[in-house]
């Protein structure tokens, strides 16, 4: 622990009468084996407890030619709108959007998949909107098994098409 050298006087001062004492310095000596050993316990306990995972990653399928087109039929075409204040819209096809509520989404998407279990996911997301809400739309696709869904910024037209939009 710790210590304290209490030794007697060095000699070689010369006393003088009259004159105060100087008081003895006392040599202070830390015994750091006890925090050394505190330190590698915790080290080797918190290397032994800890869970490694192999991190979660969301594999995207670019295609090799950016000016490649796919080429697909409407009525296998699901787009999924989304603007800022998070009202969600879809629609089939080139067809006028319906209105549902982001709480709605996984229903929606599920009722979907029963009509058509090939349905390409289109989302269109507004760049004002939150982050959270892409994630989301794609954990409900997910969800419902329509796995193949594509990104595409939100237009101008696409907002006029939304305000046009039936509930």
């Amino acid at each position: 622990m710790a210590g304290a050298d209490v030794g007697g006087d060095s000699g070689g001062h010369r006393k003088k009468k009259g004159k105060r004492k100087q008081p003895k310095r006392m040599a202070i000596r830390i015994d750091m084996t006890p925090l050394v050993d505190v330190a590698f316990l915790l080290l080797t306990f918190f290397m032994l407890t800890t869970v490694f995972r192999k991190p979660q990653t969301l594999e995207i399928n670019l295609p090799p030619d950016p000016k490649a087109q796919v080429k697909m039929a409407e009525s296998n075409l699901l787009t999924i709108r989304c603007d800022e204040n998070l009202d969600m819209f879809w629609s089939i096809g080139f067809e006028l959007p319906h209105k549902f509520k982001f709480a709605d989404l996984t229903k929606v998407l599920q009722e979907k998949q029963k009509e058509n279990p090939k349905y390409v996911v289109l989302i269109k997301i507004d760049r004002k909107s939150k982050y959270h809400a892409m994630i989301d739309i794609i954990d409900a696709l997910n969800q419902t098994n329509l796995g193949r869904f594509s990104f595409a910024p939100m237009t101008d037209i696409d907002k006029k098409e939304m305000s046009k939009a039936t509930i």
